[in-house]
């Protein structure tokens, strides 16, 4: 405020001094200004600076020559960025016009009610959404279900068409285990798909399509099969086998070529077996690796939790509720162990 008093001051004082006074008082200041200029090429201007320098234009006919601290193409930068400030204050909205944008509430609601019934149409949604309260017109529904996810979850709807029907579907599958005289032998299981337990399992080192028929016999005695089995389209599982699966009043479900994963859980449990045990030992022969095997289904069975069956074991396992000190039971020679607690 100072600042522009003392200005104004000096400007009613100047208008009654001479002309010759002026000059002269003019030349001082210029020289003042080249030796300030010569010290500090660029000086800091401040906003009073400013503001003097875009005021003082139009007040002044010649005022390109009065101009040493600023050039005049800065001064008019100044005057078209004050021009958009001033109009793009002015032109804003104070107040919302158009249609009230709908709460993250009612387009959750929407995307939900599109997902839990997906033959529903824009006029179903909006009866539906008249009944809790929410005024939405219906053009604003059809337009939020275009966004929806149409499929949210296909995995989910797929995963539950197994858990109901996994109790009738059982797998078998092939895997090899290399010997320390480099010879390969065969191992077969079958695997239920209800709690993943292994129904059946052999060691031989010649598979053949009646050794395998064998091999279901013994896994489904009584007729205790399943519906469905699945296995792959290996060569080993030849006409015999498809027939004598037919004959067990079981329908055959073959995969894919070269589509393990349409066989998970049979491959799921090679990967488990292999890392929980096979990576750590080497078969002396068949006898060895069929005895090494059954330690290993029993602590599957028995010991072993899954992720799949929530954190149990395929023989459901019961949790101790005491509180006494915790036993540790060795597994499969030390590779792994249980713990229970004393009674």
């Amino acid at each position: 405020m100072s600042r522009w008093f003392c200005l104004w001051f000096g400007v009613l004082i100047r208008i009654f001094r001479s002309h010759r006074s002026l000059l002269l008082e003019n030349l001082a200041l210029r020289q003042q200004l080249t030796v300030l200029k010569r010290k500090r090429p660029k000086p800091k201007l401040r906003m009073f600076d400013i503001l003097f320098s875009v005021v003082a234009v139009p007040l002044k006919k010649k005022w390109k020559q009065s101009l040493i601290v600023v050039t005049p193409e800065t001064v008019a930068r100044w005057h078209r960025t004050g021009f958009r400030l001033y109009w793009s204050f002015i032109s804003k909205v104070k107040k919302q016009v158009g249609r009230k944008r709908l709460s993250k509430e009612v387009t959750d609601l929407i995307f939900r009610m599109v997902a839990e019934n997906p033959t529903w149409g824009a006029p179903r949604l909006h009866g539906e959404l008249l009944m809790p309260g929410f005024e939405v017109s219906e053009r604003t529904i059809s337009r939020w279900m275009k966004r929806a996810p149409r499929d949210p979850q296909p995995a989910q709807r797929w995963l539950a068409f197994l858990r109901n029907h996994r109790e009738a579907i059982a797998a078998m599958d092939f895997f090899t285990v290399p010997t320390i005289t480099f010879g390969v032998l065969y191992c077969f299981f079958v695997i239920s798909h209800d709690r993943r337990r292994i129904l059946h399992f052999n060691v031989t080192r010649y598979p053949t399509s009646i050794w395998i028929v064998q091999q279901l016999r013994e896994a489904f005695p009584y007729q205790s099969a399943p519906r469905f089995l699945i296995f792959d389209r290996d060569a080993k599982y030849g006409l015999e086998v498809t027939d004598a699966v037919r004959s067990m009043r079981m329908s055959p479900i073959r995969t894919s070529f070269q589509s393990p994963w349409q066989n998970g859980i049979a491959e799921r449990w090679v990967e488990s077996c292999r890392r929980d045990l096979l990576d750590h030992i080497i078969a002396l022969n068949a006898h060895h690796l069929k005895r090494l095997l059954s330690d290993y289904v029993r602590y599957y069975h028995e010991d072993r939790t899954h992720l799949g069956l929530g954190k149990q074991t395929p023989q459901p396992r019961t949790r101790s509720i005491g509180r006494g000190r915790v036993l540790c039971w060795p597994r499969l020679g030390g590779l792994h162990h249980r713990y229970d607690r004393a009674a």
